[in-house]
């Protein structure tokens, strides 16, 4: 594969779904390991503020590129080129420790490391790193390669420059600017004395606009003043002319004739009748609703024409309902638009326009007539967003439970495949939303839902002077009741919309475990955008249903956890739990950035807690020492958390990073032992005379513990003895230590400072008891630094 396959792999494959971009690569090896090669990249988040890390990526033997190892950044202390020749492969990293590396070519040594420097330069403030052995050209803005070609990444830089805006002169100004210079023919010739022409006519021009302003301000001042006295006066005036017409209207008892025409015979059929009848049936509303002096009422003339009203409402009202109930079961009859909603999610819209006798009945027809338009529309709605989610004939639900291994799962979707899901679940919403609202308004204008029937007693006069009692609800109550009717009647026109919305998430159910997820923040959504609604309601429960599917998911998720079974191989390793953390992790992302953050919070730490509790219990059902799968898997995990950033897990985090460092003590002290043992047990018996009160000094006065007895326990261990039993010790640590942990360097350098503190130990107990005796081990310290060194890059 060549390079730029390469790097088109890695970020199409590997940083892409985790939203990274990929600045370069350099395919290298271990240094004096050639056979270990991977991939040495730096990525950057897509997203301000950009995030740059050092990551390692393997490709594994089904060739498929898997990430080892990151660092971020701002843990790169230095960078050694080892000498300054273009040729030279290899570079040292250091970051948490000395990673010596060896290129496949010159070029992409000197590109990463170039890219390298550039990225250090602009992202890290404080503490840059120290590039050394490297050439000057390199670390510079502009580096040259050479070939004389400027070194460039792979793919696109995090920074764009952009070009300062220009903007030409109209024809206008052109033409302006022509004529300017054709009055002085020497404006090509002397343009300093065509300049001083132009700044003398600036200047009069300045001086002659100050002076006309000056002149005008006073003029101006008298203006305002008559424009505010003006405004004043309109103002009253306003005020006294509403005040006569309000008196005016209360003693307006009279309908025009034209509008006494259209009530006695209204027409519905056409755009210019409806106008017409909503004028009449207004201006009767307004003639029958005048507040009239009670001294009034008595006049015979007033509740003649108060008669006259009633007549022209009752028949008005006839004619409306007659033609509502044939609308209503002409709209309930019409065929309906799905059967062309195939190559979209749409969900036609549809508009519509009272004696109380005709109310009820009126929207009775209305509800089953209308309901059976809108059952057609959503069936056929949701039946297309079901075709367009991939339909699997799987003989079980889908499993993605974190304490099965990765071969186990099925169904496992894919990143493309669950934005489809979830951008047809985003249309339908979108869809229902405007036709629910549209629907409800009309209702509730319509059918005056918010017009509620009084309980409590109040008095109003009937036409002949007389005092009726009415009723009237308390507040709280009435509101109650105007929900009601609104869900009653709204949940009639839609009476199939909770049984497809739940056929529909059951349908993504079937092919993604992890659906609850993003289903409950595209409720959340929906159901705060539908405030107070009856479709804000509708998705309310179904929100509560998806959040149940959510919490009984988690649970299964932990219990996988306690249920999980090793495999019984040479190593342990990581455990699949700690495995597929990450993995989990981007599947949840979702929700874990959105509103409902909270429901997965409080999930991840009942999650990480049970792993940190069950590493343990597993730890003892494998022949792998029990230390060496608490230290890798702790490890792994507190590696995971760092990487994740997730808040509410940083106490997890640090837990997971000490019962790692209380393994590999653990470990080391198992293992490692006492390499010098007689040694050690020499010392013991000398201990023991100096506890008894024999001096320190005096010690080697003793038979036992002469000199001559110190020389021979000495002589058993010279170099080359204790470099066989560390290699042996080597090979059983390799043994142990999986390649996933990648722990074995951390272990050996463990043990190394352990033998380095028992060899001190040992030197000072010589320099105590045999002061001046110029006995002292057969090795040193640079030896034992040797041996360990030695024996890793052997291996």
């Amino acid at each position: 594969m060549t390079s730029t396959a390469v790097v088109r792999t890695l970020q199409q494959e590997l940083f892409q779904p985790t939203e990274e971009r990929l600045i370069t690569c350099c395919f290298v090896s271990k240094y004096l390991k050639k056979k270990k090669t991977s991939y040495l990249c730096l990525v950057s988040t897509v997203s301000v503020p950009y995030n740059i890390s050092l990551i390692q990526v393997k490709q594994t033997d089904k060739q498929v590129f898997k990430k080892k190892r990151s660092w971020v950044l701002t843990e790169l202390k230095s960078v050694d080129g080892h000498n300054e020749h273009y040729d030279t492969l290899e570079f040292d990293l250091h970051l948490d420790k000395v990673y010596r590396w060896v290129a496949n070519s010159p070029k992409e040594r000197h590109t990463f490391i170039h890219n390298l420097w550039k990225q250090t330069s602009r992202h890290i403030l404080k503490a840059k790193p120290l590039f050394k052995n490297i050439p000057q050209s390199w670390i510079t803005e502009d580096a040259m390669s050479p070939e004389n070609k400027y070194v460039t990444s792979p793919l696109l830089t995090l920074e764009n420059d952009f070009a300062e805006d220009f903007q030409a002169i109209t024809d206008k100004e052109q033409e302006d600017l022509k004529q300017l210079m054709s009055g002085c023919e020497y404006a090509i010739s002397n343009a300093e004395g065509f300049m001083e022409v132009l700044a003398r006519d600036l200047s009069l021009l300045d001086g002659e606009n100050v002076q006309c302003l000056l002149a005008s301000e006073e003029q101006v001042e008298t203006l305002m003043e008559q424009l505010e006295l003006a405004i004043n006066e309109a103002d009253r005036l306003e005020t006294q002319l509403n005040g006569y017409d309000e008196i005016l209207c209360h003693t307006k008892l009279n309908l025009p004739v034209e509008y006494q025409r259209t009530l006695e015979d209204a027409d519905f059929t056409t755009h210019e009748g409806l106008i017409a009848a909503i004028k009449a049936a207004n201006a009767l509303k307004v003639a029958m609703n005048s507040n009239i002096d009670k001294a009034l009422l008595q006049m015979t003339a007033v509740q003649e024409q108060r008669k006259k009203f009633e007549k022209y409402k009752e028949k008005f009202s006839r004619s409306l309902s007659r033609q509502l109930n044939n609308l209503f079961i002409h709209y309930g009859n019409h065929k309906g638009e799905s059967d062309r909603n195939v190559e979209g999610l749409i969900l036609p819209q549809h508009s519509g326009v009272m004696d109380k006798k005709m109310y009820e009945s009126l929207k009775d027809v209305y509800t089953t007539s209308l309901g059976k338009l809108y059952d057609r529309d959503l069936r056929g709605l949701f039946n297309t967003a079901r075709e367009k989610i991939a339909i699997y004939n799987a003989a079980s639900s889908p499993t993605s439970l974190i304490g099965l291994d990765k071969d186990m799962w099925t169904l496992e979707t894919s990143a493309q495949d669950r934005k489809r899901y979830d951008t047809v679940l985003e249309q339908v919403l979108t869809q229902l939303e405007p036709v629910f609202m549209q629907e409800q308004q009309f209702c509730v204008k319509f059918f005056q839902l918010d017009v509620i029937s009084p309980t409590t007693k109040n008095t109003q006069t009937t036409l002949d002077g007389t005092e009726l009692h009415m009723e009237v609800i308390p507040q709280r109550k009435a509101e109650r009741q105007i929900d009601e009717d609104v869900r009653n009647m709204m949940s009639n026109l839609f009476a199939c919309l909770k049984t497809e919305l739940d056929l529909l998430i059951d349908h993504i159910k079937k092919q993604d475990s992890f659906y609850c997820m993003y289903v409950l923040v595209r409720l959340n959504q929906h159901v705060m955008s539908a405030q107070s609604s009856f479709l804000s309601n509708t998705f309310g429960s179904q929100l509560i249903e998806v959040k149940r599917s959510l919490d009984q998911f988690m649970q299964q998720q932990i219990d996988s956890i306690k249920e999980c079974r090793l495999q019984r191989k040479s190593k342990c390793g990581i455990l699949p739990y700690i495995s597929n953390l990450e993995i989990f992790a981007t599947n949840a992302e979702c929700l874990l950035k959105s509103d409902r953050r909270a429901d997965l919070e409080k999930w991840y730490t009942r999650l990480v807690d049970t792993m940190l509790e069950y590493i343990s219990v597993h730890s003892n059902d494998h022949k792998t020492p029990s230390q060496v799968i608490k230290m890798e898997n702790y490890h792994h995990l507190y590696s995971l958390l760092s990487q994740l950033k997730i808040s509410v897990l940083d106490s997890q985090r640090k837990e997971a990073k000490q019962k790692y460092n209380d393994a590999l003590q653990a470990y080391v002290t198992l293992y490692f032992g006492r390499p010098l043992e007689k040694l050690n047990t020499f010392f013991e018996g000398v201990q023991a005379r100096v506890a008894s009160g024999v001096k320190a000094s005096e010690v080697s006065y003793q038979l036992a513990f002469s000199k001559q007895e110190l020389r021979k326990v000495i002589s058993q261990y010279p170099g080359s003895t204790v470099k066989k039993g560390l290699e042996a010790l080597y090979k059983k640590v390799e043994k142990h230590l999986s390649e996933e942990g990648n722990l074995l360097q951390v272990v050996w350098r463990a043990m190394q400072e352990e033998f380095i503190r028992q060899y001190k130990m040992l030197e000072d107990l010589i320099q105590q008891c045999y002061p001046g005796s110029m006995i002292s081990l057969e090795f040193t310290i640079d030896d034992i630094l040797h041996f360990f060194s030695d024996i890793a890059q052997s291996h």
